[in-house]
């Protein structure tokens, strides 16, 4: 009797053992508990060693790092019509780990859920050329979009980046075509704003030089320089019509004197 109650003592003291040890545990930096007493939410254990009542007691660990998943590619339709493939990378995190536990079964899979849905919203609401020349907004409307579902589960979205769109090749055309149409319409628009200047200026020189006596001639004997020294010819040119005028007025002078 004495040596069956022996190791019954040691069995009793071994189970004792055996459970003050597994109601110790220890929470890294990145993690929370979240102890149940009976089935009922007590409290959360922060970073650090923590002590559970055994058999009464349990903890469920959440890990508060963040989460970086690639959403898989979604084919939906924009405002106006244009069929498209885009896909999108989520950064989510665990902020309150009592809701995580409590109010969603698998919360890293209901947020990718939301996640993907909602970038179905948001590109079904913008029209093709919003997509395209501005994703910014697209991306801040998707993670308000997704800030008001995750939040009631104690999640918060720290980003949500569109990653790649995919068009259809008929639709690439146009833009393509749309795109060359803007800049040559744009090449017009400079060569013919240059072309007024140009103008502008040749009239205002044409006045200068009408105002001017002999400096049209001044002009014509520059140019005929120019040219000699650009073409390495032999130039003939009349000779100033002033000069000869000046001439013709100092001759009548002479013959009536």
């Amino acid at each position: 009797m004495p040596a069956a109650f022996s190791g019954f003592g040691l069995f009793a003291i071994f189970v004792v053992i055996v459970l003050a040890l597994k109601s110790f545990g220890i929470n890294q930096e990145y993690q929370r508990g979240v102890v149940f007493r009976l089935g009922r939410l007590k409290e959360t254990k922060g970073p650090g060693w923590f002590w559970l009542i055994p058999i009464i007691e349990r903890v469920v660990k959440i890990d508060q790092r963040v989460i970086t998943y690639a959403l898989a590619t979604q084919e939906t339709v924009t405002r106006d019509g244009v069929a498209v493939k885009i896909n999108a990378v989520l950064w989510f995190r665990a902020v309150d780990a009592a809701k995580v536990v409590t109010t969603v079964m698998d919360w890293t899979s209901a947020v990718i859920q939301a996640a993907e849905t909602g970038l179905r919203d948001a590109i079904g609401q913008s029209e093709l050329d919003l997509i395209l020349k501005d994703r910014t907004s697209i991306n801040a409307r998707l993670l308000e979009l997704l800030d008001k579902t995750v939040k009631q589960w104690g999640v918060t979205v720290d980003a949500v980046e569109i990653k790649d769109l995919d068009i259809p090749e008929q639709m690439q055309r146009a833009i393509a075509r749309e795109a060359e149409a803007i800049r040559e319409k744009r090449a017009r628009i400079i060569k013919a704003e240059g072309e007024n200047e140009a103008s502008a200026k040749l009239a205002e020189a044409a006045k200068t030089i009408g105002e001017v006596p002999g400096a049209l001639e001044l002009r014509r004997l520059q140019t005929l320089s120019e040219i000699g020294v650009e073409h390495n010819s032999t130039i003939i040119a009349m000779f100033p019509t002033e000069l000869l005028a000046a001439a013709k007025q100092f001759g009548d002078k002479s013959g009536k004197g």
